[in-house]
């Protein structure tokens, strides 16, 4: 995997409210991913994909084929951290 020249802003959601403790058999485990929108190849978003649900049955015991994971792609104006958007912390942080 290629490294990043500027890093990727993260969020991981989970939902675990279509979980039902008597009939694991029919959970359905749903996992947002938010990145920021800065060049996540094909390749990348695979390997989350498959890194998440790995993780949803290594730690959790969740069954893949009912996993779902979803990335939004979040353009950096629209991403804001201490009350800046990614994109002008980016500006400031590059200079």
């Amino acid at each position: 995997m290629q490294s990043r020249q500027s890093p990727v802003d993260v969020v991981l959601f989970f939902d675990f409210s279509s979980s039902t403790s008597d009939r694991p058999e029919i959970d359905m485990p749903y996992v947002n991913i938010k990145i920021t929108r800065e060049g996540a190849t094909t390749e990348q978003k695979e390997a989350l994909i498959q890194g998440v649900t790995q993780l949803l049955v290594d730690v959790l015991g969740k069954n893949p084929q009912t996993t779902t994971v979803v990335i939004d792609e979040v353009e950096t104006d629209n991403w804001g951290i201490g009350g800046e958007s990614v994109t002008l912390r980016r500006r400031r942080d590059s200079v």
